[in-house]
């Protein structure tokens, strides 16, 4: 079972559709078959949630309970402070990236799918290895 991490886009592609929505799918159905789990986290529901609670209605609560019931959710705590510093040492890096890749190092995640290429390949103490949806497929 490998442990992977999907940043917030992933989630969006599925929700929302998209040229990328197809491959989020094929993803899921791969890691499904082999028994991976799923992990995301606190940031990536915050995130996902500000446009349908903007709009009002029962989107954000069908985006919440398919996320919770889909993925393990790791909060951004105490654990992911260091590995927040850390990332955020690096100025170039969003604060927001910074978040999500130190929830996931403080979880031990294998694999970290984004769908920013500049992500891909940096190396994460915690987090053995982070690629682009699009690398994903190769």
């Amino acid at each position: 079972m490998t442990r992977i991490f999907w940043d917030t886009h992933l989630f969006l592609y599925l929700f929302e559709g998209g040229p990328s929505a197809n491959d989020v799918k094929r993803l899921r159905e791969r890691m499904q078959a082999r028994g991976d789990k799923l992990f995301t986290s606190s940031v990536t529901m915050g995130e996902i949630l500000v446009r349908p609670v903007a709009a009002g209605g029962g989107v954000a609560d069908v985006y919440e309970t398919a996320i919770a019931r889909a993925a393990t959710l790791l909060p951004f705590d105490a654990a992911a402070a260091r590995p927040y510093a850390a990332l955020r040492a690096d100025t170039a890096m969003a604060a927001s990236d910074a978040m999500q890749l130190s929830c996931a190092a403080a979880a031990g995640i294998d694999m970290f799918i984004t769908n920013d290429d500049r992500l891909s390949g940096k190396v994460v103490q915690g987090v053995k290895f982070i690629t682009s949806l699009s690398r994903a497929f190769v």
